[in-house]
């Protein structure tokens, strides 16, 4: 069952004073010595109380809302089809159960987290979801010791005690670099994202180990923060080193659609001469020419099942899946126009 949310009385336990002195400390009120104000606010914050948190526990009132914080860019939202993707099939779920989103770009995790604790305390959510997970990552302890509850959008190694929905990049990557090599590459490069987050080390220990078990060249593994911008430039890298790659994997498909434009430009056939891969598949994936050969999985849906299973913790019952959470399907590969033996 998740914890309630912090009250003056939980402060006073912990600060080991009254209730009343606690109200007078915390209203700046005379009463109280220096010190004694200064260990109450001190706790007071770290347990995440706000104002109308008391009133709101006493009342069992619930907020009908659950959050998400993303700790990137705003302009990165208007542009890459995957978190527009997820938070549709969030919204489908919450509004036939009455439920809105609460959403905020913060700047850093840190920000994320203190946002969370604000919710909470302030009784602005009923529960979090938690995407972009790091390591470390202070956000899963600290949610945790909150009391809130949370799904992670990861992988449930990373999860810590909280409930993940994940799905499996590793059977993607296998399916994926099987195919290549059975067109014939034997140098398969990736333009990854971000290297701190928890699903980008998966899928680059993923791909080494896949790579090495088919007899693959040891891949070149370019991190990038998921831009346009960095995937051109990640392309014209790879492009011009001495082993060129003659099939590239990119980590979204806004990356795969500027990589596509980068071979073009500098002369190079797509397929013939390098073939090209999108994780997430898109309307983007199919409109260029040649059309981006993609792993495709259905986004929305999964969005869905993240928000059917935060639900189910806010309603105080197990969670899809139990304790390991809810596995969704597997990105499967698509095979387009920008994939085929190498010359």
């Amino acid at each position: 069952m998740p914890k309630h949310r912090p009250t003056i009385a939980d402060i006073a336990r912990r600060a080991g004073v009254s209730k009343v002195a606690v109200s007078y400390a915390l209203n700046d009120r005379p009463g109280v010595s220096p010190a004694t104000r200064a260990s109450i606010k001190a706790i007071a914050q770290e347990i995440g109380w706000r104002p109308n948190s008391a009133a709101r526990a006493l009342t069992r009132a619930r907020a009908d809302t659950v959050g998400l914080a993303l700790s990137r860019p705003a302009r990165m939202l208007g542009v890459e089809p995957f978190f527009m993707e997820l938070i549709s099939g969030i919204e489908t779920e919450l509004s036939t159960r009455g439920y809105a989103l609460l959403l905020q770009v913060v700047t850093d995790p840190a920000q994320e987290l203190e946002m969370y604790r604000r919710w909470w305390g302030e009784g602005r959510v009923d529960g979090v979801f938690l995407a972009d997970v790091r390591s470390p990552d202070p956000r899963i302890e600290g949610v945790a010791e909150l009391g809130l509850p949370a799904v992670v959008i990861g992988h449930p190694s990373a999860a810590g005690s909280l409930t993940p929905v994940w799905s499996d990049d590793s059977a993607a990557l296998r399916d994926t670099l099987t195919y290549l090599a059975a067109l014939g590459h034997h140098r398969v490069a990736r333009v990854a994202g971000l290297p701190d987050l928890i699903h980008t080390r998966l899928r680059d220990r993923a791909q080494h180990e896949i790579s090495a078990g088919l007899g693959l060249e040891t891949p070149v593994i370019v991190h990038t923060d998921y831009s346009g911008e960095e995937g051109a430039h990640a392309t014209r890298r790879l492009i011009g080193s001495a082993a060129r790659p003659t099939a590239v994997i990119y980590d979204n498909d806004i990356m795969a659609v500027a990589g596509l434009s980068v071979a073009q430009e500098m002369g190079l056939d797509v397929p013939a001469d390098l073939s090209l891969v999108a994780w997430d598949d898109s309307q983007l994936s199919r409109v260029v020419r040649p059309p981006l050969t993609a792993l495709s999985r259905d986004i929305p849906a999964y969005g869905t099942h993240a928000a059917r299973t935060l639900l189910e913790r806010v309603a105080g019952g197990p969670a899809s899946g139990g304790p390991a959470g809810f596995e969704d399907a597997a990105a499967r590969l698509v095979p387009r126009g920008s994939t085929a033996p190498p010359r």
